[in-house]
């Protein structure tokens, strides 16, 4: 999976050591364009620190990672906005005294030619660049159905909606890549349907890379998974292919995807 020519992002051959733990061990994966890549395992297999080395925030001890077919060497989580990559986090990481739609406008920072949060802290800034801004945020909660809640705190709203919020942020950068970090966890069975759809919905968009537990979300949006296991690599392909995997079937996924 790591030789797609048309990939973003490629891991190639990743290890990941932590005081004589290995975390990821020579993981490879690549993720094209328009095209929905799902990462499973069981807890501590290495799905979140695959993230982090991603991000920045962890370096590999071996390998690389390629971003639009270059080496991405020295990066910090503070490139990503600029790389165009755009993270959700496992919590919602919404900002508590931002109204919904200033949090939305912070994840579209990157197309103004000065920041919001500049603006926030009154330096000065056009006044076209704030009504730009403020567009495209209205126009991703908009399409997430949740424009409603603009002048809202987001402690105000119910944990589905916050959640919809958080995702309306991460899209309003427009980014290439898109990596959903547990984006069902706590959400009902509607809100999971709902959440499949949008995900769905951004297939030929940006590459997306799913990190989840919920399998029928997996196996329904994503267009390849990976199946890690204590840090390697066990299983790689069409979610029809990991789902009959017997390796996969026997050690983490049992009935549950068999029946899925």
């Amino acid at each position: 999976m790591s030789d797609s020519p048309s990939a973003l992002l490629e891991l190639r051959e990743v290890t990941v050591r932590f005081d004589g733990l290995v975390a990821l061990d020579t993981v490879s994966l690549a993720a094209p364009r328009g095209r929905v890549t799902g990462v499973i395992g069981p807890n501590g297999a290495g799905k979140t620190t695959l993230f982090n080395v991603v991000c920045g925030f962890v370096r590999p001890r071996s390998g690389e990672v390629r971003w639009r077919g270059r080496a991405l060497a020295r990066h910090r989580p503070h490139d990503l906005a600029r790389l165009g990559i755009a993270r959700t986090l496992q919590g919602l990481g919404l900002f508590p005294g931002l109204t919904v739609l200033e949090n939305v406008m912070v994840g579209a920072d990157r197309h103004a030619r000065t920041g919001f949060l500049s603006g926030l802290l009154a330096a000065p800034r056009a006044d076209r660049d704030e009504a730009a801004l403020r567009e495209r945020a209205m126009a991703r909660l908009d399409e997430l159905g949740v424009a409603g809640e603009a002048a809202r705190r987001p402690g105000e709203l119910p944990y589905g909606a916050q959640k919809r919020v958080a995702l309306a942020r991460a899209l309003a950068a427009e980014p290439d890549l898109l990596l959903l970090d547990e984006p069902a966890a706590g959400l009902s069975v509607g809100e999971i349907e709902e959440l499949a759809a949008l995900i769905g919905g951004l297939r030929g968009g940006p590459a997306v890379v799913l990190v989840e537990h919920h399998m029928d979300l997996v196996m329904g949006v994503c267009d390849q998974v990976v199946v890690l296991d204590f840090g390697r690599v066990i299983a790689a392909g069409a979610p029809g292919e990991v789902r009959d995997d017997p390796a996969v079937l026997t050690a983490y996924l049992g009935e549950e995807v068999r029946g899925a």
